[in-house]
């Protein structure tokens, strides 16, 4: 069989984490694929030849993108450049939608084939991007099953796969050891920490979470925290912004699934992580604050009443949302000492974490995904 070329682009750390999977589970069907893009650490392992690395590129708002211009032009031309080199026999762009319908536009012309693997979030803004995919992308691979009947609307050809998570988010160990490891009370709640993947994120959010943590500790007593670091950042970068915030609070390295198991309540920065909590079944609340400039964008234009995906899903919210200026230690405390009190409020909300996770389909999305992907490399 002849050997044949893929370009993948992933400019965020979740999806580089799907493009891992996905160019694992293409190499398992047909072992004599090649593949070069951008992407991060885990797609280099799973065998990418990165021509540029995701690290700079990983940017939310309008703001920050703007801020770094010169960076996200320069890994466009090279992109373009190596794809003039190696003329690629099909496309993969995921997710990333303003870099990465821009560069499908230049696939189209130089008639490489593009296939989209996590759709953008056009739902929410952008429905003006439903058309200009019709007209670049020959087929888009979606995590939600509303999200196949919206582009089928359009007349787009969209796949359901299911999503990829339900392959990777389960803890590996019994909440007694997870809880020994770090050093934890068997007889104290947990509350687990996610802060984000990104710098910004992480110096945004952490200092509040933390500061909201002391008041909570204050109501409840005895209350057990945990950071659940993101492997892609330097850990001195989390125990600068702990030092001076009189907490005891341990930090995990790279054991986000088992710390979410071993919790009783996460406070959870919005994005890929709020899904992964809601998939281990841990009650959280969802936090956020971005660029002022960038949130009076995404008001303007978000069709939507909800920002975290879980309850985007559920069409009501499932989880209490505290955004922008809302986000502070002592709103961020209340609502998590109000739901901390309130059993029945839990459990209703683990029921509905329940029925989100049943709505992501069955595991084996990134392998349906690679077989509906062969038939463009016939």
């Amino acid at each position: 069989m002849t050997p044949k070329k893929i370009l993948i682009v992933a400019g965020e750390p979740s999806g580089d984490l799907h493009a891992s999977n996905l160019v694992k589970d293409l190499k398992t069907l047909r072992p004599n694929l090649t593949f070069f893009g951008i992407g991060g650490v885990l797609s280099k392992k799973a065998g990418v030849d990165i021509v540029f690395d995701i690290t700079p590129l990983a940017l939310v708002g309008v703001v920050e993108v703007l801020k770094n211009i010169f960076t996200v032009g320069r890994a466009y031309k090279d992109i373009l450049r190596k794809v003039d080199s190696e003329n690629p026999d099909l496309a993969i762009l995921v997710d990333y939608p303003g870099f990465n319908l821009r560069l499908a536009k230049a696939l189209k012309k130089r008639s490489i084939p593009v296939i989209y693997y996590i759709s953008p979030q056009v739902w929410a803004w952008g429905r003006d991007r439903i058309n200009i995919i019709k007209r670049r992308v020959k087929k888009i691979l979606v995590f939600f099953k509303f999200e196949e009947e919206l582009y089928k609307t359009y007349g787009i050809d969209a796949e359901f796969v299911g999503h990829p998570l339900l392959d990777t988010v389960k803890t590996t160990l019994p909440k007694d050891e997870i809880l020994k490891t770090y050093g934890l009370s068997k007889g104290k709640p947990v509350i687990a920490l996610l802060p984000g993947s990104r710098t910004s994120e992480l110096k945004t959010l952490l200092p509040a979470m933390l500061a909201g943590a002391r008041i909570i500790d204050r109501k409840l007593g005895g209350v057990q925290f945990i950071i659940a670091k993101y492997r892609g950042l330097p850990r001195d970068l989390y125990e600068n912004l702990i030092k001076n915030m009189k907490l005891d609070v341990r930090i995990a390295e790279g054991d986000t699934y088992n710390i979410l198991g071993a919790s009783d309540f996460a406070i959870v920065a919005s994005g890929t992580a709020t899904l992964e909590t809601a998939m281990i079944g841990t009650p959280l609340i969802i936090v956020y604050k971005a660029h002022p400039i960038t949130y009076l964008l995404y008001k303007i234009v978000s069709d939507i009443k909800f920002l975290g995906i879980v309850n985007i899903i559920a069409g009501k919210e499932v989880v209490p949302e505290i955004l922008q200026y809302e986000m502070t230690p002592d709103h961020i405390a209340a609502r998590v000492v109000g739901l901390m009190r309130d059993e029945a409020g839990l459990s209703a909300m683990r029921d509905e974490l329940g029925r989100v996770k049943s709505s992501l389909g069955s595991p084996g999305a990134s392998l349906r995904a690679a077989r509906s992907i062969l038939p463009f490399l016939q």
